[in-house]
Formats: C-alpha cells, sequence, structure tokens
C-alpha cells in the first residue's frame, strides 16, 4: 500500500494551533512559535506568539526584548503595544510602559483598557493629573461600548435583570472594567441592595481614582448610608478634578452641610456665585446656610435673588416664607399667584414648585390675616404633597402599639434596662424627642447654652439602627418585634450602643461631655434607646395638641415626616406618640424627663432648672439667655430660638378653628385632657 503524502501545517495553523495552548501551556506554545520561526525567521505573528508566551512564563525580560523589536517594525498594530505596555508595567519599567500605552491609545483611542492601564502607569510615575484624564478618556471610550451601551439602555428602560445578566456575563471576562462595575453598582442601587452597590462603586473608583462620575456616585451612596466622613474624602478629591465642573464643588457644599460645616459651604456657594451670579439653585442653598448660622438678613437677600432669577422656583418662595421673622407682602402674593398660574397644566416634574407656592401662599395670607385664603392655599399644598408620599396611618399604630406592648415592666426588669444587661455606658447623648413644632428646638437651645452640653442636630443613628433592626423581622428572622428585642443579648446591645456613639462622634465639634440628639422621631424608640444607651438621657418635648398638630400642618418639611400632610392623619400620629410615652411612664417611670411648652413660656427658669436636674447638670445663668447662644440651628425654629421666649404662638391655631374638626376628631380624648394623658 502507497503512504499518503501530508504536507506539514501551514505557519497560520501551527500558530492557530499554539493561540489555543497560550494561556494553559505557555511552554508548549512558545515551542510551536520557534518552529515556525525555524522555517520563517522574524515572521511578526509568530515572534509575537512567542513574545506573549514568555511574558506567561514569567520571562518578562526575554519577551520585552523581542517585543521592542516588534514595535519598531509593527508600529501600526496596536496589539503589539498592549502586550509591550504590559511587560513593562510587570517589570516596572512605567517609563517604557508609558511610552508603549501612549502609542496603543494614540492608535485605538476608542479602546477603554488601554487608557485605563495608561492611567494606572502614570499614577505610578507621579503624574497624578495625567492619570486623572487617562481615566475620564477610558470612561469617555467605555460609553461607545456596545454591550455597556446595551446594559444601560435596559437599566434606564427599568429593565434590571437584563442589564444583571449583561454586566455579571461582562464583569466574568473582565473583573476589572471600572464602567461595568458602576453601571452593576446602579442596577444593585436601584434595587435597594445598597452593600453591593458600594462594594461596586467603590471597586470602580479604586481601578479608575480619575473616574468622576463613579465617584459622584459614591458619593451619594455613602450620603445615603450615612457614612459622612468617607462622604467628605470623597468630596474633596472630586473637588480637586482636573477637569473642573461646578457641580463637584456644590456636592462638597452638600456634604459639608450635613456634617455641620456651614461656613466653608457658604465660602463655597459665594464661590460659584462670583463666576456666574445666574444661578437660582444656588442662591437658595446660600440661603439655607446663611438660615442656619442666623444671618437672617442674608438669607433673605439670598431667597430672593433666587425667585428673582427664577419666579416659579417654589422651594425658594417657601424658604423666604418659613423665615419667620419675615412677612411676604401683597407684591410677593401677586408674584406668586402669578408663578402659580404659570405652573397651570404643568407636568409631574412641577409639583415640587406648585405645593411649595401654595405653602409659601398660606403663610403670606395668614400674615395679612385672611384666614379664609390662608387655610385654602395650605390645604391645597398639603393635599398635593400627600399625593407624593407614602403613609400608612394603620400601619404605622399597629408598630406603636407592638413597642408599647413590648417595654413593659416586667420585660424592663428582666432585660435590665437599666445597664445591668448590657449597653454601652456612655452618658454623652441626650435626646430630645416628640413631635415637630412642639418646642424641642428651644429645648435644645436652652440646654445647648451650657457649657457641658453640645446641640448638633436632628441625627439620624438611632433611627437607622432601629431600621435596622426592624429589617430583620421584616425579613422573616424573627416572629415579631418583641421577639427581636428579647433576642438581643448584653453583648449585642453593648455593640449596638457603641456604633451609636461612634457614628454620631463626626458631628461633635467642642470637647463638651454631653451633646442633645433632637431627631423628634425618636420617641418610637425610647424603650430601644435605654436598652442600648441604658445612661443617656431623654427628654419629651409636648405642645398642646391642636397649636403642635397644626403647625405642624402647615409646614411644608423637607423630608422625614411622612404624617403632616393630612389633619387627620397627624392627629393619629399625636395620638399614638401621647400613648406610647403614656405606656413608658407606666413601665419605667422617671426615667423620661417631660418639658410642657405652655409651662416653659408661663415660667421659664423654674422648668430650665427641672430641666438641668434631670439631665444631671448644675444652674447657668447662660440657659436663660440662650436666644445669645451662636450656634448653627437647622430646624424651622431656626430664626425664634435667637430672641427671647413670646407667647404669641400659643394659641396660633385658634383663627383656624372653623376648618379643623377633622383634627380634633383624630386627636380624640387626647386633645380633651391635656395636659394629662387619657387613662386608656
Amino acid at each position: 500500500m502507497i503512504q499518503q503524502f501530508r504536507p506539514p501545517p501551514s505557519p497560520a495553523s501551527t500558530l492557530a494551533e499554539a493561540e489555543g495552548l497560550l494561556e494553559k501551556q505557555p511552554h508548549v506554545a512558545l515551542g510551536k512559535a520557534e518552529g515556525v520561526l525555524r522555517q520563517a525567521p522574524g515572521f511578526p505573528p509568530a515572534e509575537f506568539l512567542a513574545a506573549r508566551a514568555l511574558r506567561r512564563m514569567g520571562k518578562g525580560r526575554q519577551a520585552l526584548a523581542r517585543l521592542d523589536a516588534l514595535a519598531c517594525g509593527q508600529s501600526r498594530v496596536p496589539a503589539v503595544f498592549w502586550e509591550l505596555g504590559q511587560v513593562a508595567a510587570d517589570l516596572g519599567d512605567s517609563r517604557r510602559a508609558i511610552a508603549a500605552l501612549e502609542a496603543l491609545t494614540g492608535l485605538q483611542p476608542n479602546v477603554a483598557a488601554g487608557w485605563f492601564l495608561l492611567a494606572r502607569q502614570l499614577r505610578k510615575a507621579g503624574r497624578d493629573e495625567d492619570a486623572w484624564r487617562a481615566d475620564l478618556s477610558g470612561i469617555h471610550a467605555s460609553s461607545r461600548d456596545p454591550e455597556l451601551l446595551k446594559a444601560a439602555h435596559a437599566v434606564n428602560e427599568g429593565d434590571l435583570d437584563t442589564a444583571d445578566a449583561l454586566l455579571t456575563a461582562r464583569l466574568a471576562r473582565a473583573a476589572d472594567d471600572p464602567a461595568a462595575l458602576r453601571l452593576h453598582g446602579e442596577v444593585a442601587w436601584r434595587r435597594g441592595d445598597m452593600t453591593p452597590a458600594l462594594q461596586r462603586v467603590e471597586r470602580a473608583v479604586a481601578l479608575a481614582p480619575g473616574f468622576d462620575l463613579a465617584r459622584d456616585f459614591l458619593i451619594r451612596l455613602l450620603l445615603q448610608t450615612n457614612r459622612l466622613p468617607e462622604a467628605l474624602e470623597q468630596a474633596e478629591v472630586l473637588a480637586r478634578s482636573p477637569v473642573p465642573a461646578p457641580g463637584n464643588r456644590l456636592l462638597l457644599a452638600s456634604v459639608l452641610v450635613r456634617l455641620g460645616k456651614q461656613e466653608r459651604a457658604a465660602q463655597i456657594y459665594r464661590a460659584l456665585l462670583a463666576e456666574q451670579p445666574d444661578q437660582p439653585q444656588v442662591w437658595q442653598n446660600l440661603g439655607h446656610v446663611l438660615k442656619t448660622l442666623g444671618d437672617q438678613a442674608g438669607a433673605v437677600d439670598a431667597y430672593r435673588a433666587a425667585v428673582s432669577r427664577q419666579p416659579t422656583m417654589g422651594e425658594a418662595w417657601w424658604s423666604l416664607a418659613n423665615l419667620k421673622t419675615v412677612k411676604l407682602g401683597p407684591y410677593d402674593i401677586a408674584a406668586m399667584e402669578a408663578a402659580l398660574a404659570s405652573l397651570a397644566g404643568a407636568g409631574d416634574d412641577r409639583r415640587e414648585d406648585v405645593f411649595h407656592l401654595h405653602f409659601s401662599l398660606g403663610k403670606a395670607f395668614e400674615d395679612a390675616r385672611d384666614h379664609a385664603a390662608s387655610f385654602a392655599h395650605y390645604a391645597k399644598g398639603n393635599a398635593l404633597r400627600r399625593t407624593m408620599i407614602r403613609h400608612d396611618a394603620d400601619a404605622f399604630s399597629a408598630e406603636v402599639r407592638a413597642a408599647a406592648l413590648t417595654f413593659t415592666a416586667p420585660f424592663i426588669a428582666r432585660m435590665g434596662i437599666d445597664g445591668s444587661g448590657g449597653g454601652c455606658p456612655a452618658p454623652d447623648p441626650i435626646f430630645v424627642v416628640g413631635l415637630p413644632r412642639s418646642g424641642s428646638t428651644l429645648v435644645e437651645q436652652i440646654m445647648a447654652s451650657h457649657s457641658q452640653i453640645e446641640g448638633t442636630m436632628e441625627l439620624p443613628e438611632m433611627m437607622m439602627i432601629a431600621g435596622r433592626l426592624q429589617s430583620r423581622v421584616d425579613e422573616g428572622e424573627f416572629a415579631d418585634f418583641g421577639a427581636m428585642i428579647a433576642a438581643l443579648s448584653p453583648a449585642d446591645r453593648t455593640r449596638l450602643g457603641e456604633e451609636y456613639i461612634e457614628r454620631t462622634r463626626i458631628h461633635r465639634q467642642t470637647s463638651r461631655p454631653r451633646f442633645i440628639d433632637k431627631m423628634p422621631n425618636n420617641w418610637q424608640h425610647v424603650g430601644l434607646i435605654r436598652l442600648i444607651l441604658p445612661n443617656a438621657k431623654i427628654v419629651d418635648a409636648r405642645r398642646h395638641p391642636m397649636s403642635c398638630c397644626f403647625s405642624g400642618w402647615k409646614q411644608h418639611f423637607a423630608r422625614g415626616q411622612t404624617f403632616t400632610y393630612d389633619l387627620a392623619d397627624i392627629g393619629r400620629y399625636y395620638r399614638d406618640y401621647v400613648m406610647m410615652m403614656a405606656a413608658w411612664d407606666k413601665a419605667a417611670p422617671g426615667t423620661v424627663h417631660r418639658v410642657f411648652y405652655e409651662s416653659m413660656v408661663a415660667d421659664t427658669e423654674a422648668e430650665v432648672r427641672r430641666l438641668l436636674d434631670h439631665i444631671g447638670v448644675s444652674f447657668e445663668p447662660a440657659c436663660l439667655e440662650f436666644y445669645r447662644t451662636e450656634r448653627a440651628v437647622r430646624t424651622a425654629s431656626s430664626e425664634q430660638v435667637r430672641k427671647p421666649i413670646y407667647k404669641d404662638g400659643l394659641e396660633a391655631w385658634k383663627p383656624y378653628e372653623p376648618w379643623l374638626e377633622p383634627l380634633k376628631a383624630a386627636l380624640g380624648p387626647v386633645l380633651e385632657s391635656y395636659p394629662a394623658v387619657p387613662d386608656a
């Protein structure tokens, strides 16, 4: 039998076979490439494959020599420069790596990976600004990537499952893709999964520190999770971007405001306005800061500058109206009515302007003593706002009842809420609780005038801890609230208390041993406070139910108080609050000190002395001259606490009484019994 002649494999087929062996068997791939080179010395594809095999075998110097020779003869082949850049980077030769990668990005500016690798080498060489710009070029290139565009479109359409699948597959192939990681973080955020969202976006920023949009997103995620020191650190970096954007400085200012650093925020706003005065939003932000700092005249000027540039800017009008020392006159009323008319038929994106204008007109007509017109506008503003928020009064009442039924006297004794059963022993916090518009800012200002007590702001940390615990019930880990609370070990309670102390430390600007947390909603968590901070003090600021509830109803709150936009809702909320606090007083008498606003107005010194005795500090005359204390105050009462106590507001609800029957009905026996509480 004659044996059939088989020609030797072609160089192309040999190299194709070697390519398939490159990652797992680079030494075999190298042998095949060398075989081709024996037949065709200097054949560029074989030289290139040999160099790649040598790099994977850890023989970077040999690979570099071959790649240098190839780069001289193949100056228009991007793959050569990509490989050369990686080999030089592996060998720590940043200079040669940068030269190769600059050549690569010049040839292929739309390939993001080259820019990101170049940025890392530039950063190693100390060329931080050039590295930042390279990262930005990489992101620009990513914005044209068809696969990422498809995922981004799915995200924008709300098809998160498709986006997740696309991005998961891409990151399986390229785990260090900053643009894909940021977008994958957005998918998690839109699903409400904050932990993976933060992890992915943090990774994107770590890989591409010049990725400004990812850092911006990271800062907003950190703000949402109240990680304020980290947010400030990231915002400081973003503000130094070599590609300046006013939004970067605005974001830094917003972080500073959250941290109580109002003066520096004001400096940023003024600098931005000096560069470009026609920015109504920045004027409004400046007004907020100046109001907080007590510069009322400056705040008025800033708010008026905002509405003069954008007459339909409802929040700026409301901010002006909400300055209790300002009365809006006929010219203002005409301007706001014209703004409302121009917004008639506007889409949902202008609803905030509309309800803010109604609240503002309500205040303007109140100042003019036209109470019918005032109530009509307050009612319209509240009704519109109520459609935009979620508040389930029945569900909330059920939560309050569950808490009240949990913290009974036997339960308290069994858990050792006096500190014998765990909890952080720090005596630092003083919690001021109650309803908004109850006089709590006055109580805070009085205490903050004491040399041993620092005023901070309405801190969200306790509510975040409580929300995290409640989520364990919602997710089915515990049958109910009581079972979850009972399951907290002494060590758990100590850890949670220490977490609160540590997380609030950023808000303390002085060395005073005590500090105030004035989050009013913490009345819902009195039991938890005593459980994890047994030596903390709790002060309940209370005001006549009609006065307090009506004042809350006609006050638009920026966030957090979802129960105030319906007279029946706010009445039920007040009733739940009274019931909860009465149950606590019965279970643990004397642990909460109550301040009635009317009593504070009638005999200030006596009430102040009682308050300071409960806190455990000596009386200081400065507490009676609280209006002289200079400090930032962010609540709606910021102007009122900067002057002596006055009685004018005690019965401000009276002229509106004909329209307040729903509130009276909701309050029921709580109204009839005040200041006592119903037996039931």
